[in-house]
């Protein structure tokens, strides 16, 4: 269990400022673009570039390709999973017209939206967090190349 603390808080810090920008953004009267959800992306990303590090700082020479790709597939799924418990609530019951708001085409033509909206969310969160965590292990991992 104790090597899962660390990834588990910053799943929860990284689902914060996810939520955070997201709530900027509806001040602003931004969150109905879907680019600015492109940031999301560098959100997610720093989160679980910093658990892969300090995760490789903790461990030391303990740690693996499989330690750190753990650590960051962990961040990234409990972000990706509280922000989508959040977007679904917010969409539901905090700005019920958010979602006809989001796409009025799709919420026409489509009778279950809000499903498909809640399930893109989440894919997309998951998809970065693998895309991304595999990336940064890149630079996290150890050399098989020995020096001369």
């Amino acid at each position: 269990m104790k090597n899962v603390t660390l990834p588990i808080r910053f799943g929860i810090v990284t689902s914060a400022i996810l939520i955070a920008y997201f709530l900027i953004l509806s001040l602003m009267g931004k969150h109905t673009n879907v680019f600015y959800s492109l940031f999301n992306g560098v959100i997610t990303g720093f989160g679980i570039y910093e658990t892969i590090k300090y995760t490789k700082i903790r461990q030391g020479k303990g740690f693996s390709y499989g330690k750190g790709f753990t650590a960051g597939i962990t961040t990234g799924f409990i972000a990706t999973l509280l922000f989508t418990i959040f977007f679904a609530l917010y969409s539901t019951e905090l700005n019920s017209s958010f979602l006809d708001e989001l796409s009025k085409t799709w919420s026409k033509n489509y009778k279950n939206f809000q499903g498909i909206v809640f399930f893109t969310v989440a894919i997309m969160g998951f998809a970065t967090t693998l895309v991304l965590t595999l990336s940064f292990m890149q630079l996290f991992k150890s050399s098989n190349n020995h020096k001369k």
